[in-house]
């Protein structure tokens, strides 16, 4: 027998995946989900650096636009308050229309606003930009920017198996604390280097650089076509969607008191100087990327078990760190780095195992709204906890702040947190 005629006797292997086919109607490798993840992972760093960066910054910004502690919180505040505000909107418009329309429009708008503060709203000897003007500007951007959050996700979430969706989740949202940790490394020293038409021109290139690979590469995954009804019940109609959606809230104050005001903390109460402080921030959101990346993965070997457990513990240690932080006002300076960086790590490690349970709950038809909604939730609690802090501070002392913002959230998280099986 001839080696044509046995081959033409194999069996053919009928039980080969075929490859995936996305809404466009093109063919891609197998890998092709590990791209979707690196242009997720890189449009939610490119806003990260932004949201997160800039109070990181927040030291010579204040200085440099001669600004109050009260106006530098307003402008902190404001790219937080944008996403804040479309978080939800920008979820349903990506479970009607699909992500690659909703990412380019909004990091498109995004790139513009900050373009606008490069060229506009950097501070001279001779004049400083109203805190109202820049605070709209950035306002603007984190509106147009909130879109990365829902939209990237669901991309996610469409292109990876139902064994692989904790992993994926988690890698995607440690783009946060990634975003975060190269805005600690560049942005303050940018701005003590360059001054803040550096800051705002490499934010508007980071952001550039991600639209263009979405226009490039992006094909949306193949669920049912975007805008067909569905006819899965919607998660703003479930109590424990909601539940879900407030802890995330509630750990939003100790997470931002760390990634706001960390720096004033230890600069004016223990003396840190500014390269030390960047180091830790930086190890904060490293630490903070790994921690939701692991926590993912664990998850994932256990069948997606054990989410929420996770998501109660870290809540109690949080609130323990806080805890020690409002009783070493006096104590050394290495005590105090420590614990911060212990409540930065936890506060920023939560994210991908709990975006993970809300959109698994809710299915991936309807994953862009349940996690516009989580979104909104983090993005209201970065945005009010800036505003808040200064009062506090001015009406009481460091230690109040951390037992009122830090402690009492967590604590609150935990509780409110559905447990397991519900």
């Amino acid at each position: 027998m001839t080696m044509t005629q046995q081959d033409a006797k194999a069996p053919v292997d009928r039980t080969a995946a075929p490859l995936p086919v996305g809404r466009s109607g093109r063919t891609h490798s197998p890998h092709y989900k590990w791209g979707i993840l690196g242009i997720g992972i890189a449009a939610q760093a490119a806003f990260s650096a932004a949201f997160q960066g800039i109070p990181m910054a927040g030291v010579v910004l204040q200085s440099d636009y001669r600004y109050s502690t009260g106006q530098l919180g307003i402008v902190v505040a404001a790219l937080t308050c944008g996403a804040a505000l479309t978080e939800v909107i920008w979820g349903l418009l990506t479970d009607r229309f699909g992500e690659r329309t909703v990412l380019i429009t909004g990091l498109t708008g995004t790139t513009v606003c900050l373009a606008a503060a490069t060229v506009l709203l950097v501070p001279t000897a001779h004049h400083t930009p109203s805190v109202w003007l820049l605070s709209a500007v950035l306002l603007l951007a984190g509106a147009l920017g909130g879109c990365v959050n829902s939209a990237s996700g669901r991309a996610v979430l469409g292109w990876f198996p139902p064994g692989s969706h904790g992993f994926a989740i988690s890698l995607r949202v440690a783009a946060v604390p990634l975003g975060g940790a190269i805005g600690a490394a560049v942005l303050p020293t940018l701005a003590v280097h360059v001054g803040f038409r550096g800051v705002y021109g490499f934010l508007t290139a980071f952001a550039l650089a991600a639209t263009v690979a979405i226009v490039c590469w992006l094909d949306e995954p193949p669920l049912p076509p975007a805008g067909r009804k569905s006819t899965t019940v919607s998660p703003l109609r479930r109590w424990v969607i909601w539940r879900i959606s407030l802890s995330a809230f509630l750990l939003d104050f100790p997470q931002f008191t760390v990634l706001s005001f960390a720096a004033i903390y230890l600069h004016s109460v223990h003396g840190m100087g500014i390269a030390a402080i960047s180091g830790l921030l930086f190890a904060v959101q490293a630490l903070g990327a790994v921690s939701r990346v692991w926590s993912g993965r664990w998850t994932d070997s256990r069948g997606g078990r054990h989410r929420r457990t996770l998501v109660i513990a870290y809540s109690w240690i949080i609130a323990a760190a806080f805890a020690g932080l409002a009783l070493c006002q006096s104590g050394p300076a290495w005590i105090a780095a420590s614990l911060m960086v212990l409540a930065g790590l936890l506060s920023c490690g939560w994210h991908g195992v709990h975006y993970a349970e809300i959109a698994i709950m809710a299915g991936k038809e309807r994953s862009g709204t349940a996690l516009g909604l989580e979104n909104t939730m983090v993005f209201a609690g970065a945005f009010i906890t800036p505003l808040i802090i200064p009062g506090i501070l001015s009406a009481t002392s460091w230690p109040m702040v951390m037992l009122l913002i830090g402690v009492v959230p967590a604590v609150l998280s935990a509780v409110v947190m559905p447990r397991e099986g519900r």
